[in-house]
């Protein structure tokens, strides 16, 4: 295994993590900017009111895409594990 097959498994690596994660976190964004505007005209200061909404929509989030990412990190395993016994047999 030479350091360009290193750099390209790592890179492959944080494309895999971003693409899985992406979802989730502009679910989050998305909400607490929601959540920010209405504390902001309504001058509601609740730190609670920040976090709640982005914890249910995060959950949401994981149940319509949890499959879907799933797939990607198994793929993405499987692909390691093919290339690893190739090298190492």
């Amino acid at each position: 295994m030479n350091a360009e097959m290193v750099i390209s498994l790592a890179e492959r690596g944080v494309f895999t993590t971003l693409i899985v994660a992406g979802p989730l976190l502009l679910l989050a964004l998305v909400v607490g900017l929601t959540v920010s505007i209405f504390q902001a005209t309504t001058q509601i200061q609740e730190q609670t009111l920040a976090f709640i909404p982005k914890i249910i929509a995060v959950l949401v989030g994981l149940v319509f895409f949890g499959s879907w990412m799933l797939t990607k990190v198994i793929s993405f395993a499987n692909e390691i594990l093919t290339n690893l016994t190739r090298f190492v047999g």
